[in-house]
């Protein structure tokens, strides 16, 4: 039988990608976004706020009804400026709605999938940050909530194994446009992220070959992390 997958924020970005090379190499997938998916025919689109519980209640209730079963749960929504200002004038509400979309809202998929993940002996992959290991001003909330998704990775994989494997993937610059050449040049590898470089990791961390694999997190970056940088 075909497994199946479930992708969040999959509409656009490293979600789309992702969910294009699952449905290519033979998953059923499921695609949650609060914005619609056009012109994608693999893939079946879900309506979902992955911060609101009884809309990630029904959306994974409707998977389970179209499909039969769930093998594998990607994480992937989040709200990508991690730019809020100085933190003495951020407002409540923009920290709650970061940590709500991006940190909650793996939680609340987590907590509705993993019975259906349980049976299929599947696998989680949350998407995080290299924001989540390092900083730039004025980034509190996203940080925080990048954070959060990797200490959630290894919570999950300790309480939900040996059944489920949990995993963690924190990318760095991942370009959905042409950058500089200086940009590129910057990376240890040579070039900027690309969002297929994250969905190939993905695939790997969900498939049997990744067995001995759980509550780990994979900093994808091309190397910056690992650069000493002085002016």
């Amino acid at each position: 039988m075909e497994k199946v997958a479930l992708v969040t924020g999959g509409a656009q970005g490293i979600g789309r990608a992702t969910a294009l090379l699952l449905a290519g190499r033979g998953y059923r997938v499921a695609v949650a976004d609060v914005h619609a998916v056009a012109g994608i025919a693999p893939l079946q689109f879900l309506k979902c706020d992955v911060s609101k519980e009884p809309s990630v209640r029904a959306c994974v209730r409707e998977v389970i009804k179209r499909f039969g079963r769930l093998d594998a749960l990607v994480n992937n929504a989040g709200l990508a400026n991690p730019h809020t200002g100085p933190v003495e004038k951020l407002p409540l509400r923009e920290w709650n709605r970061r940590l709500g979309v991006n940190l909650t809202g793996a939680f609340l998929m987590a907590k509705y999938a993993v019975p259906h993940l349980r049976r299929a002996r599947g696998a989680i992959v949350n998407i995080a940050s290299t924001r989540a290991l390092q900083s730039e001003p004025d980034t509190e909330a996203y940080a925080a909530s990048k954070g959060g998704l990797v200490a959630l990775t290894h919570a999950l994989a300790i309480s939900l194994g040996p059944e489920v494997r949990v995993n963690c993937i924190s990318p760095g610059w991942i370009s959905h446009q042409p950058v500089r050449k200086k940009d590129h040049g910057q990376h240890p590898v040579g070039r900027v992220g690309r969002a297929a470089d994250i969905a190939e990791l993905v695939a790997y961390l969900l498939c049997d070959a990744a067995g001995f694999i759980t509550g780990q997190n994979f900093v994808v970056d091309g190397g910056m992390t690992k650069k000493m940088i002085y002016v």
